[in-house]
């Protein structure tokens, strides 16, 4: 399976990019993935030409064509004004409108603060329900003090380990019994609670 990274840190190093690399490791460590990584930092102007004259130059349709064939998705995005950056936008701008239908995606974002944790309900969960993507339901963000503190290493690895499964089509555990559920009717519910 194919398991694309979207990393749209702009430093080098980047904090995006340790989020984006912890993620795709703890997915690998739950499925046999092949992964490939995509930096927009690399493909900014190719990405502004992409506005300008309507086609994407080589390593652009290149990043497209990756996405566009995954099988799975990890987004990172930084927070910016208190949303996804301009350069992590504009690359879903110019990708097809229908790439990500039915794609599972993990969605993840780094700031300085904990505050603009809910960016990952309030603009990254609606890019990707827009773009008709399969998000899965623990995003992961990090803020400064995130790391190396307690919380992050689990979040990650719920995270990643939803998206593995999402990926290999298995279906959240079920029960010992087979997956059949033990239904009491309703009476001997009624009757556990007038003899208690």
């Amino acid at each position: 399976m194919k398991l694309v990274v979207v990393s749209a840190g702009l430093s080098v190093p980047s904090s995006t990019r340790l989020l984006a690399d912890r993620l795709a490791a703890a997915v690998e460590r739950q499925a046999p993935v092949e992964i490939q990584v995509v930096e927009l930092r690399e493909l900014a102007v190719e990405i502004a030409h992409n506005f300008t004259n309507g086609f994407p130059g080589r390593d652009l349709s290149a990043a497209l064509d990756a996405v566009t064939e995954a099988d799975g998705l990890i987004v990172v995005t930084p927070v910016f004004s208190a949303s996804y950056s301009g350069l992590f936008k504009s690359f879903f701008d110019v990708l097809d409108k229908d790439a990500l239908a039915g794609k599972p995606v993990l969605i993840a974002a780094t700031g300085g603060t904990a505050r603009h944790s809910l960016v990952l309900e309030h603009a990254l969960r609606p890019l990707f329900a827009h773009l008709r993507a399969v998000v899965v339901p623990t995003g992961v963000y990090a803020a400064s003090e995130d790391w190396g503190a307690e919380g992050l290493p689990e979040r990650i690895e719920r995270a990643a380990e939803e998206l593995a499964r999402l990926m290999t089509g298995l279906s959240a555990a079920r029960p010992e019994s087979g997956g059949a559920m033990d239904v009491v009717p309703f009476e001997d519910q009624l009757a556990r609670l007038a003899s208690a």
